[in-house]
């Protein structure tokens, strides 16, 4: 059972290398090392869960950063 948690992290993960828009990349890729930190404290993985932790922490900065950056971008257009 633990391990469909894995696979499911696996699965999302790997959907999203398939996207062409960077911020869904960011996001799928954030949701499944959210599952992967889940999947790791079940497996008492220290490395597992501090890994992903820091790879939830990049993603959650570089959509922010690109969702500032489009705001700023229709800002531009509408002015």
């Amino acid at each position: 059972m633990i391990h469909t948690l894995g696979y499911i992290a696996l699965v999302i993960n790997l959907t999203s290398m398939t996207m062409k828009n960077v911020i869904y990349l960011r996001f799928l890729s954030l949701i499944a090392n959210a599952i992967y930190i889940v999947y790791g404290f079940f497996l008492t993985s220290p490395p597992l869960m501090i890994g992903c932790g820091i790879a939830v922490v990049i993603h959650g900065f570089h959509i922010m950063k690109l969702r500032k950056e489009k705001n700023s971008n229709l800002k531009e257009i509408v002015s």
